[in-house]
């Protein structure tokens, strides 16, 4: 056995000998511990910073203060130099503080080093994530609910303008009026039950499209006797405010799609950025570490 292994070196003599297993980690965890805790507490006062500088910037008047856009490209670079900030202090500061390595290559501490500043950073995100769990799902939600509204149709943005009026409305309640309904409107027992009879009658045309073909002589006919006009004026008049209610609802729904998708956008720019400035995070936090490693070896 003594034989071969020497035949063995002297064809390989680069063959790196036999040695025992190490039965400690190789991470220093208590160095990772404190990078990452390093690297929230600078994020955090970093971040509280930027916020401060960011309401000074703005202002509620019009024309004052930054814009929207310098504002937003002001907030992106303010988190990039926080991810470089926090992290190269956070790596630098592990790759000093870990344990040092004597029997090993050059390569394989370079390799440590890179390892410990990338669990800095991952455990680091890790911990910040979990605590804005609860922020991230709540803008999520907000998103959810806004491109749900976004699909109402016409008829849903102008019945929410109802309770507005002092108008009580309900989904029975166009049935109910429907099955109460007196063939002469001049039994109607005062003029506020006429409105809210005409207000229900208009919306529930909004879920239609336009007013039906059974309510629209009653209609005409309550008109008519209410304002003292013919039936052709009557009819004259509610096709033109049907038509002003329909621009009206459909206006409503443009601004609420519009609202909601500059709501997507803002959401996946804001997405984009994050990963950005993790990725970002993770590569300074592991070369600061070598850097560090190299300073603590020297």
């Amino acid at each position: 056995m003594q034989t071969q292994n020497t035949q063995t070196s002297t064809r390989y003599p680069d063959a790196p000998t036999t040695a025992a297993a190490s039965t400690r980690s190789a991470v220093s965890w208590g160095a990772v511990i404190a990078g990452a805790v390093i690297a929230a507490a600078v994020s955090a006062m970093l971040l509280a910073g930027g916020t401060g500088l960011g309401f000074l910037s703005m202002s509620p008047w019009r024309h004052e203060g930054i814009s929207e856009s310098a504002l937003a490209a002001g907030s992106i670079i303010w988190l990039l130099v926080t991810q470089i900030i926090a992290y190269g202090i956070a790596g630098y500061v592990a790759g000093r503080l870990r344990t040092r390595w004597i029997d090993a290559a050059t390569d394989e501490i370079y390799f440590r080093d890179t390892a410990h500043g990338f669990l800095v950073w991952a455990l680091s995100a890790v911990v910040g994530l979990a605590l804005l769990g609860s922020t991230v799902a709540s803008v999520v939600s907000g998103t959810a609910k806004a491109g749900a509204t976004a699909g109402a149709d016409a008829a849903t943005a102008l019945a929410s303008q109802l309770p507005q009026a002092g108008v009580r409305t309900s989904a029975l309640d166009y049935y109910t009026d429907v099955l109460l309904r007196p063939n002469d409107p001049s039994r109607m027992a005062n003029d506020g039950d006429a409105r809210q009879q005409v207000s229900m009658i208009l919306a529930h045309g909004g879920t239609q499209g336009q007013v039906s073909q059974q309510d629209r002589p009653y209609l005409v006919k309550l008109i008519a006797q209410r304002t003292g006009m013919d039936q052709a004026a009557a009819e004259q008049r509610l096709a033109q405010v049907s038509d002003q209610a329909r621009q009206t609802a459909q206006q409503a729904e443009q601004k609420t799609r519009a609202a909601a998708d500059a709501a997507r956008k803002a959401a996946a720019s804001f997405s984009l950025w994050a990963f950005a400035s993790l990725l970002l995070g993770a590569f300074v936090a592991s070369l600061a570490a070598t850097v560090g490693g190299r300073a603590r070896d020297r």
